[in-house]
């Protein structure tokens, strides 16, 4: 892959004010402080918080993890990625693909070293959020770019067919394996640094030839495309849908409580199943997250309200660039497997050269909702609108140069998802 043209990141700026979250409780009110209530008033009361009733605050921190981020069990595949051998040491990539609320819906088959089959787990499906599966597969695509990543780092010249049982199985991949020179590409060495990045994003413009060599990464995969959005008009009309959609999932109680089932809140939890969205993922001050660990758990409206705030106050004001990629059939699971890869390849192309990436996917996930109620398809067409008729939306995502740097996200070990 050509050397990249793109600037120097500048130093992190200061984390702009925390969007509030909202609890239901008026202003004044002499109830019980919740998440929601503290994170309302951050600004006012964060210190207090923290050093009153210090006995209790400081067991609470303790036990709820709030100044071990990215620490324990649940956060060790990153760290010990490379250490395994022979095909678990792909799979090891693999693992840190993104995937939908960070569900981790894969499972891995491995056959006498030469050979890796991946599968869907519906077990770990996001309910009215994805009704049709297809973040799902977006995610195993993005876990078979990794896999493929590694194996030729590892020396191996891997073959892919995707869904080999069927459009409708649960069989996503197949990767056989024969011997091959060592490529350990850019992408594969930026594998560990890719993370989802919720917080604002410096005003700034990214240089055109920086997206084209991330368009580029589509070369070889076949009906896969990206789009970009980056003139001021696109940016704010893009904004104001990914607004109404967020509106649109929050005021659905299916939807909702389909997105909230994934947020991870107790330490204890995201140690026992290393999965979902966590307090340290979702772009607060690490001030405002160690006190929101400490404090009793955000109830849905709360997060509902948090992540409405943060959609429209942070995310869709600060992106310098939306990305996009887009696929000839959206409904068809191999293409958003192959979709998928792109997905991955322009986010670890990011993670390589300096830039922050947030998958933004509610004009989608209420383009799929709508389908399934037979409602009027609002944001359905919106997307066509976006991406013409020729083409079909699969996945959206905002770009820019970050102000703060991600933390990690949890995940499964390697002896969770593989069968020999």
């Amino acid at each position: 892959m050509a050397d990249t043209t793109i600037p120097a990141v500048s130093p992190a700026l200061d984390t702009p004010p925390v969007p509030s979250l909202v609890d239901g409780a008026p202003e004044g009110s002499t109830g019980r402080l919740t998440r929601g209530g503290f994170l309302r008033r951050a600004g006012v009361g964060a210190g207090s918080v923290l050093v009153a009733g210090s006995g209790v605050v400081s067991y609470r921190a303790y036990d709820q993890g709030a100044f071990q981020v990215g620490q324990g069990p649940a956060y060790d595949p990153w760290r010990t990625w490379m250490d395994g051998t022979g095909l678990e040491r792909l799979v090891a990539a693999a693992l840190l693909a993104p995937s939908p609320h960070n569900t981790q819906a894969w499972m891995f088959h491995l056959t006498d070293d030469r050979q890796v089959d991946i599968y869907l787990d519906p077990s770990r499906s996001i309910g009215a959020i994805d009704p049709f599966g297809r973040e799902l597969h977006i995610g195993l695509g993005a876990a078979l770019e990794n896999l493929d990543l590694a194996g030729q780092a590892d020396g191996h010249q891997p073959q892919l067919t995707l869904m080999p049982s069927g459009s409708s199985s649960p069989h996503a991949a197949r990767v056989d394996l024969t011997p091959g020179q060592r490529l350990p590409t850019a992408l594969y060495r930026a594998i560990p640094n890719r993370h989802t990045n919720r917080y604002a994003y410096q005003d700034r413009a990214i240089p055109a030839g920086a997206l084209h060599q991330i368009s580029s990464l589509a070369g070889g995969l076949t009906d896969t495309g990206l789009q970009w959005f980056t003139s001021p008009s696109d940016r704010a009309r893009i904004g104001r849908s990914l607004v109404s959609a967020t509106e649109a999932i929050v005021g659905d109680q299916a939807q909702s409580q389909s997105d909230y089932d994934w947020f991870r809140q107790d330490w204890d939890t995201i140690q026992a199943r290393r999965d979902g969205i966590t307090i340290d993922a979702s772009g607060l001050s690490d001030l405002v997250a160690a006190a929101a660990k400490i404090l009793p758990a955000q109830s849905r409206q709360a997060t509902d309200d948090a992540w409405l705030s943060a959609t429209r106050d942070v995310h869709t004001k600060t992106a310098a660039a939306y990305g996009i990629v887009t696929v000839r059939d959206a409904t068809d699971n191999a293409q958003r497997i192959t979709g998928g890869r792109l997905f991955e390849r322009a986010h670890l192309w990011a993670a390589a050269n300096g830039l922050a990436f947030q998958p933004m996917n509610q004009l989608t996930e209420r383009a799929d909702r709508e389908r399934e109620l037979g409602l009027s398809p609002t944001f359905g067409e919106t997307l066509t609108e976006l991406t013409g008729s020729d083409r079909q939306a699969l996945v959206t995502f905002r770009l820019g140069y970050p102000t703060h740097t991600a933390h990690l996200s949890p995940r499964r070990p390697v002896e969770w998802v593989v069968q020999r």
